[in-house]
């Protein structure tokens, strides 16, 4: 088991909010390798990280509140003075597949050089292209916390959890499933958000995808846990979906297992959405081959299971049917739900409690929309409605206390 830490918008995907993602019209037609470019940066969704509410495209400022201190990204237009208007297109290789900034200093892994170190050159090149086609606007971050100015530490970090190297395809595999291995590991940067971590931040040697945590701001002084899910073929992670299944949820944001929420919805609105079928779909095959990972820890126990029953009946089983499996017109499946059966529940709690918080650009389907039980169910409930799913119809999953409740109100 990792020791998991607190990590406040650690991984690309859990940034900003949608509404500061718009991209300006170009003032001209970009080029073949810029436009490859563009395709290239909204698959690894730099616009989330590089971009607050409100601001200006790419112009960086996004905090990172970390054990360590809070690291703000870096404005990356083209701005000669505070972008990266003045790198070479090696230097941005350097930066993504080394961990090494222009001018020769180190960076921090909150940019995921870990999973870029596998892009190609040719694609940074053409990442390279498009930014240098972004307006330049005069703008520097917040300084970051004083530990972040001590970059001669990431010498020994480095030695001791990163391996640079491009990605190799692997010859036994398809070139749909190379594909997209190469887009979940490098660009997409999934195991980011989907890994345990140690207590340096590094990700678990051996559990990439085996699900995660992460918190981010909601509000002035207020932190949201969420889960990562599990993302191997797993009872308690992605054993229940098909392909297909997979490969429409990461289109759209939407599919017969489920609907997206929370951090997710940034990857699925700012990313994954402006990717072309094909290579959704190879992200999907790749994801749906990775062995299982299962859930290692105690079970709900029967008496835990028998406390929440009667709230579900009276308040979820109208939706979520009596077996579990939801209904075309109703609501998605709980049994073999890799959220309801997340190590951490804290994103279970979440749409619970505040219900789901799905973007205008995703649309559900029939699905009725929950209700937030926030103001209905106090923390004994909602604890003891989640064990009851949790535990119910074949899912397992350890048992949410109240205490796990009142931490997300």
């Amino acid at each position: 088991m990792s020791i998991k830490i607190r990590r406040v918008r650690w991984a690309f995907a859990a940034a900003c909010a949608i509404a500061a993602c718009w991209v300006p019209a170009a003032s001209a037609p970009l080029s073949p390798l810029a436009e490859r470019g563009k395709y290239l940066a909204d698959a690894g969704n730099c616009v989330s990280c590089h971009t607050q509410p409100g601001a200006m495209p790419f112009t960086g400022g996004v905090g990172f509140d970390t054990p360590f201190g809070t690291l703000y990204s870096s404005n990356i237009t083209s701005d000669l003075v505070t972008g990266i208007g003045a790198w070479t297109a090696g230097d941005l290789r350097r930066a993504m597949q080394e961990g090494i900034g222009a001018g020769g200093h180190r960076l921090f892994p909150v940019f995921p050089y870990t999973s870029f170190t596998k892009v190609a050159d040719a694609d940074i090149d053409a990442i390279y292209a498009y930014l240098q086609t972004l307006k330049a606007v005069r703008y520097t971050p917040p300084s970051s916390s004083f530990v972040f100015t001590q970059r001669w530490a990431m010498t020994s970090w480095n030695a001791m959890f990163f391996s640079a190297g491009r990605f190799s395809p692997d010859a036994a595999q398809s070139a749909e499933w190379n594909r997209g291995a190469y887009l979940v590991q490098g660009l997409g940067h999934c195991s980011a958000c989907h890994a345990p971590r140690n207590w340096l931040m590094a990700e678990t040697a051996g559990q990439a995808y085996a699900g995660g945590f992460l918190e981010s701001p909601v509000a002035q002084g207020k932190i949201r846990r969420w889960s990562a899910v599990n993302l191997t073929s797993a009872k308690n992670g992605l054993g229940a979906w098909s392909v297909n299944d997979l490969a429409k949820y990461l289109q759209t944001g939407f599919s017969a297992r489920g609907g997206t929420f929370g951090p997710m919805n940034e990857v699925i609105v700012n990313s994954l959405k402006k990717l072309t079928a094909e290579d959704v779909r190879t992200m999907a095959v790749y994801l749906k081959s990775l062995p299982a990972e299962e859930y290692r820890g105690d079970g709900v126990t029967r008496q835990q299971v028998s406390a929440g029953e009667a709230i579900y009946k009276d308040r979820c089983e109208k939706c979520h049917s009596a077996s579990g499996r939801g209904g075309m017109f109703s609501g998605p499946p709980l049994a073999g739900s890799a959220i309801v059966q997340a190590e951490d529940p804290a994103s279970l709690i979440n749409i619970i409690i505040y219900g789901p918080d799905t973007p205008k650009e995703v649309a559900l389907g029939s699905w009725e929309t929950m209700q937030p039980y926030a103001e209905v169910l106090n923390d004994t409930q909602v604890a003891a409605v989640s064990n009851y799913v949790r535990g119910s119809w074949g899912n397992r999953a350890a048992a949410v206390k109240a205490a796990d409740v009142a931490r997300q109100r």
